[in-house]
């Protein structure tokens, strides 16, 4: 069961730090702006969050098997669009469709866990299952980069969509099925539900670290990292591809370590809300670092941003425990929705801010990365301030 919905998740991450290492490519061959490169890159965002909501309802009613395969096959779709497209609209139309089609990917995997395992082992598997996409967001770094010159961006897609095919298959055919607590729910309940999940204050309490502050990882690692190592870092682009990979290979490693560690720890009676607020803590001081060029060293700065940023997925653990077992697939999805939605102002209102300022020699202003980057930070600090003062009672 584990290793279909591995591959799927792999793909999505792969998908979301694509066009770290091909935004040049893109904004050279089709003409684009900052802006212009920052929606393309966030469509996926955009697409990805509007689906939670109906994909929380489809996990919960038809279960991950079927939604996950099903909407893989739109993704494969999406990026055989991508590799052919000829315009901007084309480009942007094939990247939302790939968003659509892996937005079930982790929700549908960690659906299938509370099915067939104790939620006391769901924070070690989910760790495993994010580790997984870890290793999808290192190939879209330095390996990537060193296919695109044989083969070239538009052939790496092709390739993707056939990825696409054949996970949904292994999902179809090698997943079990098991009765799903919420299959008999109507649709009106099964909507409706989704208002006391955004009614609970607890929801926003423990998420919204995870909203903003992953949020922000996503949009910082799936685009502008890139770009702010060469343009304030003066890397060259395969020192800026290592750079990424690095980062990628330490948020895989604490997907790991977090979710083994937290479960680990609540075995003998630590909170996991403590191993939580510890370490969006150190994320957050992090970026506040990246945002204000605090650090010279950036490749191991980004390793403690990209490892400390993956505990903000203890947030599913702690709020899957505040439903019943029949809403399990919807409150994950709920938060996705804000996640996502907040992962896409900051990529594309990154590139807007950019934009105001002097491009110089192709390069984005270093003002203009500190001011975008700062007030993504003091949204960080405002829901950090929100979560630490949270008891284990009230979790």
């Amino acid at each position: 069961m584990f290793a279909p919905f591995a591959a799927g998740f792999f793909l999505s991450y792969v998908f979301r730090n694509v066009n770290a290492v091909i935004a040049r490519d893109l904004a050279a061959e089709f003409s684009l702006s900052p802006a212009d490169v920052g929606l393309l890159t966030s469509m996926y965002l955009l697409s990805f969050a509007a689906m939670q909501v109906p994909v929380g309802v489809f996990l919960d009613r038809y279960g991950p098997r079927r939604v996950v395969a099903s909407l893989l096959c739109i993704a494969g779709l999406g990026a055989l669009g991508f590799a052919l497209a000829g315009s901007f609209g084309e480009l942007a139309l094939g990247r939302a469709l790939i968003g659509l089609g892996v937005s079930a990917c982790l929700m549908g995997s960690i659906k299938a866990f509370t099915l067939w395992f104790p939620l006391a082992r769901l924070a070690t598997l989910n760790g495993w299952m994010i580790a997984f996409g870890g290793l999808g967001g290192l190939a879209a770094t330095s390996p990537l980069e060193a296919l695109l010159t044989p083969l070239g961006w538009r052939a790496v897609f092709v390739g993707m969509a056939a990825g696409c095919a054949l996970a949904a298959a292994a999902i179809f055919f090698i997943v079990p099925e098991k009765p799903l607590p919420g299959a008999g729910e109507g649709w009106g309940v099964a909507f409706a539900r989704m208002g006391r999940i955004f009614g609970a204050l607890s929801f926003w309490r423990i998420g919204l670290p995870l909203m903003v502050c992953h949020g922000a990882y996503q949009a910082m690692q799936g685009l502008w990292l890139a770009p702010w190592l060469t343009d304030v870092g003066g890397l060259a682009r395969a020192a800026m591809a290592a750079h990424l990979f690095a980062t990628a290979l330490a948020y895989a490693i604490g997907a790991l370590f977090y979710g083994w560690f937290a479960d680990f720890l609540a075995d003998r009676g630590v909170s996991r809300l403590g191993v939580y607020k510890l370490g969006t803590a150190i994320a957050v001081a992090a970026f506040i670092a990246i945002a204000f060029d605090l650090v010279p060293a950036k490749m191991p700065l980004l390793m403690v941003y990209g490892f400390s940023s993956i505990s903000g997925a203890l947030a599913y653990t702690l709020l899957t425990r505040h439903f019943p077992p029949e809403m399990t697939g919807r409150v994950n999805t709920a938060a996705n929705v804000v996640m996502f939605f907040v992962s896409f102002l900051c990529q594309f209102g990154v590139g807007v801010v950019l934009r105001m300022f002097p491009v110089v020699d192709a390069r984005y202003s270093p003002d203009g990365y500190m001011l975008a980057f700062g007030l993504i930070a003091v949204a960080q600090c405002a829901v950090l301030a929100w979560l630490l003062p949270m008891k284990e009672s009230e979790a």
